[in-house]
């Protein structure tokens, strides 16, 4: 009789098995903060969600081309009734009020999308570096760091670059000479 598994349960196992012991212990702190938010403060993350729903869905539904459409079609319509105002300065304040506004709007929801797209690819990446057992688990929370520390983890990284590159370089001017 065949044994039924669960691909990604035993995945999981894995991947658990791979991390490191100080990383399930950060791991663990966290998902009880995050529990003890979601208890305590479930009016407010509420509203979060409400909001975050609300920008993303705006956000899908203003990049289709329908949507640039219809700003076109707008922007022609306000243009044609141009002469049925004779070009007055109400005329031109609704084009630029209804643009302002939106542009306004706009900043915080694609700012938003942007924050939770961001803090996505984080994520990955960070269970992607501990998963792979000989990377540096500091790079893990490199987002963390402040821009000093970013630089200096920076110069350190290409300092090994370089230092790869060299190693790499002259290997291939040994193979070379040796040819």
């Amino acid at each position: 009789m065949a044994r039924k598994t669960n691909n990604k349960t035993d995945k999981m196992k894995v991947v658990a098995a791979a991390v490191p012991e100080g990383a399930k212990k950060a791991a663990a702190k966290v998902e009880a903060k995050s529990d003890a938010v979601s208890g305590k403060d479930s009016k407010s993350r509420t509203w979060s969600d409400l909001f975050s729903r609300m920008a993303s869905t705006t956000a899908r539904w203003t990049g289709k081309p329908i949507a640039f459409l219809l700003a076109s079609a707008c922007v022609v319509i306000w243009a044609a009734t141009g002469p049925l105002f004779g070009y007055s300065d109400t005329w031109q304040l609704v084009i630029n009020t209804s643009t302002t506004i939106v542009t306004f709007l706009m900043v915080f929801l694609i700012q938003n999308t942007q924050n939770r797209d961001t803090l996505a690819l984080q994520l990955k990446l960070s269970e992607l570096v501990l998963a792979v057992k000989n990377a540096e688990n500091r790079f893990a929370s490199a987002e963390d760091l402040s821009d000093d520390e970013l630089e200096k983890l920076h110069e350190e990284l290409r300092a090994h670059a370089d230092a790869t590159r060299e190693a790499l370089n002259s290997r291939m001017a040994s193979k070379k000479k040796a040819s």
